[in-house]
């Protein structure tokens, strides 16, 4: 798929519990991925966005944007969760764990609130996110980098 793609991204809106929850699994995936060009497709080419003080917009800012912040968040681990959904639109809340090129690790906690255009591509996200210092040896999320297996604790399961 190349980065003018508007091909069909599926589940399709309007989402049920079932798809939606799906389409939050495969959003978490793509990000733990941390492949930049591949997390994009999922996007308009015009989608607009919205994290902490940046607003990229169109696939080529969205790239840039996960290549850098994958660049200093190492060890990039997240766990998404379902929080609404309703037609096209869902709403999720999220942490992920990571560390600075100097150690110090932190768990970021945010919120997140989505638009799919009929394709099932993502054309709005709104970000809002925490970041919190923690201590090494506080850490949560332990699985090889990559995707979450299907049996590791998600965001209430552990408390979060």
């Amino acid at each position: 798929m190349n980065q003018t793609s508007n091909e069909p991204r599926p589940p399709l809106p309007p989402f049920t519990r079932e798809t939606a929850i799906q389409k939050v699994r495969m959003a978490e995936d793509g990000w733990n991925s941390r492949d930049a060009q591949r997390a994009s497709l999922v996007y308009t080419v015009d989608s607009q966005w919205r994290n902490r003080a940046e607003f990229p917009k169109g696939r080529e800012q969205i790239v840039e944007f996960l290549t850098r912040k994958w660049a200093k968040e190492l060890e990039y681990r997240l766990i998404k969760e379902i929080w609404a959904f309703e037609g096209d639109r869902i709403a999720v809340r999220f942490a992920y764990e990571w560390h600075d090129d100097a150690g110090n690790w932190f768990r970021s906690y945010g919120n997140e609130n989505w638009q799919f255009d009929a394709n099932g591509l993502m054309e709005l996200r709104y970000a809002s996110i925490n970041d919190m210092p923690m201590e090494e040896s506080d850490r949560k999320f332990f699985w090889p980098l990559g995707r979450r297996p299907d049996d590791h604790a998600g965001l209430s399961e552990l408390g979060l």
